[in-house]
């Protein structure tokens, strides 16, 4: 295998990893009595590889070989990981450290970097087809069940992070709760919600006050989305082949999520919240909080105002943090600008759709900042806002 580029830099805390989830957690880890909703994934009469989403759903996302194309990162900077041939080109695929807990720590090892905080794979694509909160909650529990036990040898340098759905709010605060007592370290929405209501309703006040009571950070993550979240205007532009539109504009989604946060006052209401914004990169957090400060000014904004008695970028350099993307070039101007503390870098490996040169990456980014942000840009930032040791 090519040797992987190794960190210049110590402290470096990767903020937004994924895994690669072993096609049989969800028939181990699920409750017995909801084993036949589980996910797993099977063959097509072609032999291509697609997901079985809660029974008997098939998916129209992760279809006709589209899992083994997850881990393509390393392949498209020519590093090559084999592996004994399984019969399944999405286990054969996978990369180094995107399935095995030993493997990722070896390559964390390999890489100079201390910690990775880590995401799913299949968990943001599925979510975007079923909309059954019954089917999909005992999936979500399953999975952050098998988290906790991929991250739990790894000496604290594989941080597990839940996936919660707020479809069913009384059951997401549940899974919550027990995901804390079993060592998450935070936990994840989507930016959508079965029932359509935005993520700062007040309908999702006891998640937020759960999150503020167990200090346990919420990070707004995109995902695939239902074909109703997308816009509109451009009519049905939802196939592959606008992969590039979706690509660039899929951080709206995050986007207005957050700014849902502002709009219900949610910052006001649990001033011990922390949120943390993630894969939408992060220069563009300059222009919003300028932009959003400007109209809370404005009598558009009067029942913002009763809500919120600061401007919004006061709260978010109380309550919030961004990740950035190694290949940005306008975060070294941002970043002084916003706050220091505010920003950590991410890799999103092993998904195809971010360039596989990241560590390389992050240390032209960490060059081009003032001394005084390194060292909390490449780790000390993402260790304050999850609580955690370096």
């Amino acid at each position: 295998m090519k040797a992987l580029p190794k960190l210049k830099y110590d402290g470096g805390v990767d903020a937004d990893g994924h895994v690669l989830e072993p096609p049989d957690i969800w028939e181990r880890y699920i409750d017995p009595a909801h084993r036949d909703v589980a996910m797993k994934i099977e063959k097509d009469g072609d032999g291509l590889e697609y997901m079985n989403i809660g029974g008997g759903v098939s998916s129209k996302i992760i279809k006709k070989g589209y899992p083994a194309g997850l881990g393509m990162m390393d392949r498209l900077g020519g590093i090559v990981y084999e592996r004994e041939p399984t019969g399944s080109a999405y286990l054969d695929m996978a990369p180094l450290g995107s399935m095995d807990p030993k493997e990722r720590v070896e390559r964390l090892d390999m890489e100079n970097i201390e910690k990775s905080i880590l995401y799913p794979t299949l968990g943001v694509l599925w979510v975007a087809e079923q909309e059954d909160e019954s089917i999909i909650q005992p999936n979500l529990t399953a999975y952050n069940r098998w988290i906790v036990d991929f991250c739990s040898d790894s000496d604290g340098r594989l941080v597990p992070i839940a996936q919660l759905s707020l479809g069913d709010v009384e059951a997401s605060e549940k899974e919550l709760r027990r995901a804390a007592a079993d060592g998450v370290r935070g936990v994840w929405v989507p930016p959508f919600t079965t029932t359509r209501k935005p993520l700062g309703d007040p309908a999702h006040d006891r998640i937020f006050a759960a999150c503020q009571e167990l200090a346990l950070p919420l990070g707004i993550h995109p995902v695939f989305e239902p074909k109703w979240c997308a816009p509109g205007r451009f009519g049905d532009y939802t196939s592959a082949e606008f992969g590039f539109f979706h690509n660039v504009t899929a951080g709206d989604a995050v986007r207005h999520a957050f700014t849902s946060l502002f709009q219900y006052g949610v910052f006001g209401k649990f001033p011990d919240l922390r949120v943390v914004v993630l894969e939408t990169g992060g220069g563009w957090i300059g222009y919003w909080l300028d932009r959003m400060d400007t109209i809370y000014g404005t009598y558009q904004a009067k029942p913002v105002r009763e809500l919120l008695p600061e401007l919004p970028s006061h709260y978010f350099r109380r309550q919030c943090w961004i990740a950035g993307d190694p290949d940005e070039k306008s975060l070294a101007a941002v970043i002084p600008t916003v706050g220091e503390d505010r920003f950590f870098w991410a890799s999103d490996f092993p998904h195809p759709d971010h360039a596989p040169e990241y560590v390389p990456e992050v240390e032209r980014l960490v060059d081009s900042l003032p001394e005084s942000a390194r060292a909390g840009f490449l780790g000390k930032n993402v260790l304050a806002a999850y609580h955690l040791t370096s």
